[in-house]
């Protein structure tokens, strides 16, 4: 295998596995959770609540009101991360 043909291999391999890790986590495993936005650090959100965020991982700043982490349910009002509370709409 020459280099190119390595190259373009490692560019494939690394942009497959970049596109499943920004999928919305499946329904499955949102049983027991519920969407907790505004507590989220960048780029570790787990989906997007509107603009700035398109999906899992793509959020660009820290407690971003508008990105959600699942949570168990029943816990994000409880939530404080840094100052900063979680709310179970976006704002």
């Amino acid at each position: 295998m020459n280099r190119n043909t390595l190259a373009l291999a490692l560019a494939g391999s690394l942009a497959t596995a970049l596109a499943a890790s920004a999928a919305p986590l499946p329904a499955e495993k949102m049983v027991g959770m519920e969407k907790c936005y505004g507590i989220a650090l960048k780029g570790q959100n787990d989906c997007a609540a509107g603009a700035g965020t398109s999906c899992a991982g793509t959020s660009e700043m820290d407690y971003n009101t508008k990105a959600w982490k699942a949570v168990p349910a029943g816990t994000c009002t409880t939530m404080n991360v840094d100052g900063h509370k979680g709310t179970l709409e976006p704002m």
